[in-house]
């Protein structure tokens, strides 16, 4: 009976990345829970990673490459963007689509409007980084904001349910007008982990070990990780910080030749990047945000805090999310040095402390951001269950 109403509403999906990747590292549980459930769902994203690709078809979902710049504003290629989501969205007709990250979401919104598609989903894993402070200090960056504000009410318009990952974002939505309707935002924690995948790993104890994993964007406070480390390093000489994450292309990156002077100095050791986290966060006992890009709550926070350890970020919408504030770890102001080495200190000096802390996280991811309790809701609000 369960089987013959699961075929009865069977639906169309369409699931729409900035990075191809993430499909597989985020939503690859809720992707499973959506063809588990009776329905055709299609990934589009711009790489042509064979990995995901593999990855994608192993659950039986289909994948479609589509030209798409993460970063910056080229009306060109943005329109290039738009039209090929039109193209494609018309010859899968989808019953429902769901864009998550900015420009899926404007451009995914925009073009399933044109190609007729019934129920719009969208899932705001974070404004960007215009609608921070630092992102609208400039000229630049106000005219950036207004522009967005206008690109998102077309995107929202006639939309199903927008989800929220934290109420900063949520109060933009609602003072900037972008929906006409507030009723149909609906907050969920985060992406959620997967806390079989991310098992609990007790933490060495033999010397401090920070890790900080993020694309490599100044906006992910890598400068002042690095300058709270000089300070640590002056009272605990054998302290380790690692930094793990991909370079980007983003005009706010940090460059190799940074990195290169950083390991030379032998302040950082940088570990690159990969496709599983989970052996470098077994190999530290605390991790480190230090972030003030817009986050909407960091998928790297929860991973590290399901892997049981303990977590400094900043107290800045999103990450501020994640901390019990001494309870699994701390949150200090943004872009300030002084107060990231101060809470960092606290568990060089103490790594039973950071024990005790990482093993809080896990209770507190347990409890929040479980992802089959997350995707539960999401399927659910959707109506794809």
């Amino acid at each position: 009976m369960v089987r013959e109403r699961t075929l009865a509403n069977r639906q169309r999906v369409a699931v729409i990345a900035s990075y191809s990747r993430s499909l597989t590292n985020f939503r690859l549980e809720l992707l499973k829970r959506m063809v588990e459930s009776g329905h055709s769902v299609t990934a589009l994203a711009p790489e042509d990673d064979e990995v995901v690709k593999a990855e994608l078809a192993r659950i039986g979902v289909r994948f479609i490459q589509i030209p798409m710049a993460r970063a910056g504003l080229n009306p060109f290629g943005d329109f290039a963007t738009l039209l090929s989501l039109w193209k494609n969205l018309r010859e899968i007709a989808p019953d429902t689509i769901v864009p998550y990250t900015m420009k899926p979401i404007v451009y995914g919104g925009i073009a399933a409007r044109l190609a007729g598609v019934k129920d719009r989903c969208f899932l705001v894993t974070g404004l960007g980084h215009v609608f921070s402070d630092a992102g609208y200090a400039s000229l630049k960056g106000k005219v950036v904001r207004k522009v967005s504000v206008l690109l998102y009410r077309l995107a929202f318009a006639g939309a199903k349910v927008v989800f929220v990952y934290n109420d900063a974002d949520e109060a933009d939505i609602r003072s900037h007008r972008m929906l006409k309707d507030n009723s149909l935002i609906k907050a969920i924690p985060g992406s959620g982990v997967d806390l079989e995948h991310y098992a609990h790993v007790p933490p060495p104890m033999d010397r401090p070990r920070f890790l900080l994993i993020a694309r490599l964007l100044k906006d992910k406070g890598i400068e002042e990780y690095v300058e709270a480390a000089r300070r640590i390093k002056a009272r605990h000489p054998d302290a380790e910080f690692q930094l793990l994450g991909p370079f980007d292309p983003n005009p706010a990156a940090i460059s190799p030749a940074q990195i290169e002077a950083w390991v030379a100095e032998g302040v950082l050791n940088y570990l690159g990047e990969t496709r599983d986290v989970r052996p470098f966060l077994a190999g530290c006992n605390v991790f480190v945000l230090p972030s003030y890009y817009r986050e909407g709550i960091p998928r790297s926070l929860l991973e590290a805090m399901a892997t049981g350890r303990a977590v400094i970020t900043t107290n800045l919408p999103g990450c501020r999310d994640t901390v019990e504030e001494g309870v699994n770890g701390f949150s200090v102001e943004p872009r300030n040095p002084e107060a990231l080495s101060q809470a960092m200190a606290k568990l060089a000096d103490d790594l039973g402390l950071a024990g005790t802390m990482g093993e809080r996280s896990r209770e507190l991811v347990r409890a929040r951001f479980d992802v089959h309790q997350v995707n539960r809701v999401l399927l659910e609000r959707m109506q794809l269950v």
